[in-house]
C-alpha cells in the first residue's frame, strides 16, 4: 500500500517570560533533517542554559546525520541520541562542579518520510492537532502527573498544587535516563506542537487549541501562543515549535 508523500514546515518563538531574569529554555530544528526539539533547563547560576543549549546543540548534531536511517528504526536511533545527550550533559556537569545537578527536560519530534518519533524526558510536551481533533501525545514526567495518572490526585488538585514544578525525569541529571518514544505516521495537513511549560502552566488545553485553529503563518501562531501566555502571567520561560506536515 502507498504512502502519502509529506513534507515539513516548522517555526519557532522563545520568550523569558514576566518574570524569570534570564531564558534557560533552548530550541533548534533542522527541516531539512526532520529533527525538531525543545529543552527547558535547570540548576543554578547559568547551568541551567548550559544544560538546555547542549541537549539542543548534540540533539541536532546526533540525529541530523543519519548515516543508519535505511538499516536502524527511527525510534531506536532516537533512543540511542537521547542516551548520549544525556551523558554529555551528566559528564559536562561531572568535571564542574559549578554545574553538578544541572539538567534539562527534553521533548523532539523526528520525522523521516510520513514515519514519525516524539520523545519525552521531564515535563515539556508534544501536542497533536488533527483534523480538528487536539491530543497530548506525550505524558508528563512530573510527581503531580504521575499521580492523577494513578489517580491519587485529582486534575483540579494537581493544577493547585505547589509540588507542581516537581519532574521525575530530566536529563542530564542521572547516568542513565530513559525517554517515553511515540511512534507515529504523518498526515498531511497535521500540526505538532513542542513547547515548554512556560505554555502549558498559563494556557489550558482548550486554549491552546483554540488559538491554534486560526489560519494564519506559524510564526504567526507561534507568536499568539507565547503572547497569550504572557498575558496570562508570564511566571516562566515559553518556547514552542510548530510543525506542519504538508502535502
Amino acid at each position: 500500500m502507498s504512502t502519502a508523500v509529506v513534507h515539513y514546515t516548522a517555526a519557532a518563538v522563545t520568550d523569558r517570560g514576566r518574570k524569570r531574569p534570564s531564558n534557560e529554555d533552548a530550541f533548534g530544528y533542522s527541516v531539512e533533517h526532520g529533527v525538531f526539539v525543545v529543552c527547558d533547563g535547570m540548576g543554578g547560576a547559568a547551568a541551567g542554559e548550559i544544560a538546555s543549549s547542549l541537549a539542543v546543540d548534540e540533539t541536532l548534531r546526533l540525529l541530523s546525520d543519519r548515516s543508519d536511517a535505511e538499516t536502524i528504526p527511527l525510534a531506536n536511533a532516537a533512543e540511542v541520541a537521547i542516551e548520549a545527550v544525556n551523558e554529555a550533559i551528566f559528564s559536562r556537569a561531572q568535571r564542574n562542579h559549578k554545574l553538578n545537578g544541572m539538567g534539562t527536560t527534553l521533548v523532539a519530534l523526528v520525522a523521516q518520510e510520513n514515519q514519525v518519533a516524539v520523545l519525552n524526558i521531564g515535563d515539556s510536551r508534544c501536542y497533536r492537532l488533527r483534523a480538528g481533533k487536539f491530543e497530548q501525545v506525550t505524558l508528563d514526567h512530573s510527581l503531580v502527573e504521575e499521580q492523577v495518572r494513578l489517580g491519587r490526585m485529582s486534575r483540579a488538585e494537581a493544577l493547585r498544587s505547589p509540588l507542581r514544578n516537581v519532574i521525575t525525569r530530566a536529563v542530564g541529571t542521572q547516568r542513565k535516563v530513559t525517554p517515553d518514544i511515540f511512534a507515529l505516521k504523518a498526515e498531511p495537513g497535521d500540526r505538532f506542537l513542542l513547547c515548554s511549560d512556560g505554555l502549558t502552566r498559563e494556557l489550558s488545553d482548550p486554549q491552546i487549541e483554540e488559538l491554534l485553529v486560526v489560519d494564519g503563518p506559524l510564526e504567526a501562531q507561534c507568536a499568539r501562543l507565547v503572547n497569550a501566555a504572557n498575558k496570562a502571567g508570564g511566571n516562566d520561560n515559553i518556547t514552542c515549535i510548530l510543525v506542519s506536515v504538508e502535502p
